[in-house]
């Protein structure tokens, strides 16, 4: 699928589409994470435009005898669309997501840098799901 390196069909093809802005902070991380990985913006002129739409879910699981969560269970989940700017025409309408658990403890600093950490993760394997969807379907349009 990637012949030629960077300078191949479907490398040339997906450094194509442009990505639109996602609303929220783990839009701007899947969108960071998806411009780094299709190399988005070396070209002038796109061909495709993606389209991303964010649902995150962050919440609690195990609960310990007095009734406080120990356990807790991050979300993100992505419809994205890949249309293609010259004739309109939606190329791809997919889905991807992605969870992690959090381990709830005493220091709610701790906790929060878990919930960060997992957010980043989450946006970059994602982003992972999508571009390699995206490449795949370039790949067979051809």
């Amino acid at each position: 699928m990637y012949a030629g390196g960077g300078s191949g069909e479907v490398a040339r093809s997906v450094a194509a589409v442009q990505v639109s802005a996602i609303e929220g902070k783990a839009g701007w991380l899947v969108r960071n994470s998806l411009t780094d990985r299709l190399g988005a913006g070396m070209k002038q002129d796109p061909r495709y435009r993606l389209d991303v739409r964010l649902d995150e879910k962050l919440q609690g699981l195990g609960l310990l005898s007095d009734d406080a969560i120990s356990r807790e269970r991050r979300t993100l989940r992505a419809r994205y669309q890949l249309v293609d700017l010259r004739s309109g025409t939606i190329m791809l309408d997919a889905t991807a997501s992605a969870d992690a658990g959090i381990d709830v403890v005493s220091s709610e600093y701790a906790v929060i840098a878990a919930e960060q950490t997992a957010l980043e993760n989450l946006s970059h394997e994602i982003a992972d799901q999508i571009v390699t969807r995206v490449a795949t379907r370039l790949r067979q349009s051809r």
